[in-house]
């Protein structure tokens, strides 16, 4: 009886620590308004410590984090930022970099000579240090902080790389500021489950499809006052016309490919 009590009582355990981690997934927001609160070292090394438990290629862990603290250097992060004001007001700037130089290093003093000047090295590095990113997130919101994820690291990464004097073999991906919240916002609007899960194999969307899965996310004022306010004729006009356009995206992709070779990884199309 003592060991089906226990079994009982390990049961309940497990499924209110599932439930506490499903409320952080659930509960995520984009935290742009800090305290001033610091954040305690201990608190950022147990955080990163759990973040390097994520998934990771071959057991490599092809990344490294770049912690920025002082002021000088948020201030001389904040324009590769579009100067977004949360990188000087939060008190923790993290920039998650892929990372084979490590790597290389390790096989080169071990006689063992590296292949990874190239692009499926570089998106096997990408992949991993986007997992780890991750698990920080989950781990620094477990603890009360705030997170928000930054999508401008690869617009302005010859910058980035220059300021935290990153070398060959090193490209910054994500950037995400951390902190204790000041202001909650609402939670972000998402597609729901059914417009992203397939089932045995990928299922095209027809118009119909499209109309119901967007239905949502077009009906909300803040949406419809976006496209009001721009003169537009729908919320996707937002997106490919004014946020994230054609000539952009070639222009940012040029200037990575570039930022890319001169970091050592080599491309032939």
């Amino acid at each position: 009886m003592k060991q089906a009590g226990c079994e009982v009582s390990l049961f309940f355990y497990f499924c209110t620590k599932q439930k506490e981690m499903e409320n952080i997934l659930t509960n995520h927001r984009s935290i742009r308004k800090y305290t001033s609160e610091r954040i305690a070292s201990s608190l950022i090394e147990e955080l990163i410590k759990a973040a390097t438990c994520a998934s990771t290629t071959g057991n490599m862990q092809l990344y490294s984090i770049i912690a920025t603290e002082e002021e000088k250097t948020k201030k001389q992060l904040a324009p590769c930022h579009f100067n977004q004001p949360m990188i000087t007001e939060a008190p923790l700037v993290l920039t998650f970099c892929a990372d084979y130089n490590r790597f290389c290093k390790w096989c080169e003093q071990r006689n063992a000579t590296p292949g990874y000047d190239n692009f499926h090295s570089f998106l096997t590095a990408t992949i991993d240090t986007l997992l780890v990113a991750q698990n920080f997130c989950i781990a620094a919101e477990s603890r009360g902080l705030g997170i928000c994820y930054l999508g401008t690291t690869t617009y302005n990464a010859e910058q980035i790389i220059d300021i935290l004097e990153l070398p060959k073999f090193v490209v910054p991906i994500t950037t995400i500021t951390v902190g204790y919240p000041e202001i909650i916002p609402p939670k972000s609007d998402r597609l729901p489950v059914d417009a992203i899960l397939h089932h045995e194999v990928y299922h095209d969307y027809n118009k119909a499809d499209i109309d119901k899965y967007y239905a949502y996310k077009e009906s909300l004022e803040e949406n419809k006052k976006f496209v009001l306010e721009n003169k537009k004729d729908s919320l996707a006009q937002i997106f490919t016309d004014i946020r994230y356009t054609k000539k952009d995206n070639e222009a940012i992709t040029e200037m990575l490919l570039k930022t890319l070779q001169k970091q050592g990884f080599k491309f032939s199309f």
